[in-house]
């Protein structure tokens, strides 16, 4: 698996984290690395905000030092299923969504750009060095942000806008330990890890009481996940 060694033991790492699965991968991953971890999580307008109740969850779980929920309304700009009077799409299976050339629907219009500037300048205040994101250019290579050229962008443009980056003495690293990893090996890591996905939420269209839709793309991409990992999936769907 990647090797996210901390420059010094005791560094703290900014680590976004959504509450889904892959987040709580990447926070167990540096935690495990020997960071101390500040989770920072988004309350966005998103129609699947119970995933902050996971999020929280999922802070307590790994142990980390700090968690920051920070809120925006990102609804005012729509465009997204998650974020407007969209409906997400469903019941499409594996081999319809890897065919979709397309920007999905469920894209946020410059999501992961605001959220990483929002950790950049956490980092700056909490004397980090370092960002974790639990992108993933495997199952959704559809998403802009989550491509490796946009990563290596985002980085240099942090190192140019940062004083900690100007000053050159320990430029910061964004880390994306899952961004070439299939779904089942994200898992299979996590497992080893010790992470709880029961905790966590995926789906993009859950109910009141946080059970997933099972029907979206990410929880057709999640299910498939666990059974290509030969592990049970403990994800509670409405239709159980």
């Amino acid at each position: 698996m990647p090797d996210e060694t901390p420059r010094r033991p005791g560094d703290r790492a900014v680590v976004l984290l959504s509450g889904g699965l892959d987040s709580a991968t990447v926070a167990a991953a540096a935690k495990a690395a020997g960071y101390r971890v500040i989770a920072l999580s988004f309350r966005y307008g998103q129609r699947h905000a119970v995933e902050l109740e996971a999020a929280a969850r999922v802070a307590a779980h790994v142990g980390v030092d700090e968690h920051q929920v920070l809120d925006m309304d990102l609804r005012a700009f729509g465009g997204s299923a998650l974020t407007a009077d969209i409906d997400v799409p469903k019941d499409r299976d594996a081999d319809a969504i890897a065919a979709d050339d397309q920007v999905p629907i469920t894209y946020v219009p410059a999501r992961n750009t605001i959220f990483l500037s929002y950790a950049m300048g956490l980092a700056e205040v909490r004397g980090a060095d370092d960002l974790f994101i639990g992108v993933n250019a495997v199952d959704y290579s559809g998403y802009p942000d989550c491509r490796p050229g946009f990563i290596g962008a985002f980085e240099a443009m942090a190192n140019l806008a940062t004083r900690a980056g100007v000053a050159g003495d320990r430029p910061l690293r964004l880390h994306t330990p899952l961004i070439g990893l299939s779904k089942a090996a994200i898992v299979a890591w996590g497992t080893e890890l010790g992470v709880d996905y029961a905790q966590t939420i995926s789906c993009y269209d859950p109910d009141a009481q946080g059970r997933a839709c099972g029907a979206c793309d990410s929880c057709h991409l999640r299910r498939q996940g666990f059974v290509d990992a030969g592990l049970a999936d403990p994800t509670v769907y409405q239709t159980d």
